[in-house]
């Protein structure tokens, strides 16, 4: 008899998450208390330790790291069966798991959030901000439906839509009027100033793709987790930044930033939405992509239907 339960592995699932019980609890809809006492059960069940309590945070043990594929696959599993049984259904109802990158998240969303609600209202959307390679793990293991994120994806099992091209600009500080002459050309020395997001984030690699044979060198030590942190610090004179054209409006409410293009062909990078290739969601990715390529806030370089990429 199985004496685990889904519901068990779920606050697993969560916990593994988070690491923080008290975070963990308030996503899983109970009380912290009642979260402990199921991990606890759970721990009695399998007979071993699978967090350590002893710090702030929760700690996986060994245990739960074996454990932890194990886990996935079979809510992955019990996901599928799910989806299967409402094969047929309208498009984009219920529950529906969507992840997105940090450099798309905050000037896509905006736009495409209201129309979600209207034109698709029995649709619960959940939403999940982390990298590229985080995302595309959890969708190809079925923790997620669906991700947007900037291509090329290098997870095996996906299937990815195109959906329209973001160009990229140069963010500069307004005190250095002479600092560059738009528009910029690759090889220019003020890429030496680049200041870069942290390892694990995509446009931190088309960044030192742009550069060619120029190598930032201004924040070789330092590496930021948001794109408007790196905003901030340039308009206070520490450096330059790369900045996707989605995001170029909201610029304008930072008065010591200068927005410059690159020399033609501008450098750019396509934005797709991703999803398990054998998932029975597929129908409603797609109808989900299609909408997104209709959002007025994108860039006006959306891309024709089924641009698919394998």
């Amino acid at each position: 008899m199985i004496k685990l339960t889904l519901r068990q592995m779920q606050y697993f699932e969560t916990l593994v998450q988070t690491l923080h019980f008290g975070r963990a609890a308030v996503l899983c809809g109970i009380s912290q208390p009642a979260l402990s006492a199921q991990i606890a059960d759970m721990e009695e069940k399998l007979g071993c330790k699978l967090f350590d309590r002893s710090g702030r945070n929760a700690i996986l043990t060994p245990e739960a790291l074996t454990l932890l594929p194990l886990i996935t696959r079979a809510l992955a599993a019990a996901r599928d069966v799910e989806e299967a049984a409402t094969t047929g259904r309208s498009a984009l109802e219920g529950r529906f798991r969507l992840g997105i990158i940090p450099t798309v998240a905050p000037y896509l969303l905006p736009s495409i959030l209201p129309q979600l609600r209207q034109r698709y209202p029995e649709l619960r959307l959940e939403l999940r901000e982390a990298v590229t390679d985080t995302l595309a793990e959890e969708t190809a293991l079925g923790s997620l439906d669906a991700f947007i994120a900037a291509l090329p994806l290098d997870q095996p099992g996906l299937t990815a839509e195109a959906l329209f091209e973001d160009r990229f600009f140069l963010a500069v500080p307004r005190a250095e009027p002479d600092l560059v002459a738009p528009p910029v050309p690759p090889e220019s020395p003020v890429l030496e100033r680049l200041m870069l997001l942290e390892e694990g984030h995509c446009l931190r690699e088309q960044a030192l793709q742009l550069c060619g044979s120029v190598r930032p060198t201004a924040m070789a030590n330092y590496g930021a987790t948001s794109l408007t942190t790196l905003l901030q610090m340039v308009g206070h004179g520490f450096g330059v930044t790369l900045v996707p054209e989605m995001a170029v409006a909201p610029t304008a409410a930072l008065p010591d930033l200068r927005v410059v293009p690159f020399a033609e062909p501008m450098p750019s990078r396509i934005v797709a939405l991703a999803w398990r290739r054998n998932g029975h969601r597929q129908a409603e990715c797609k109808a989900l992509a299609e909408m997104l390529k209709g959002v007025p806030a994108a860039p006006a370089h959306a891309l024709a239907p089924n641009t698919l990429v394998k």
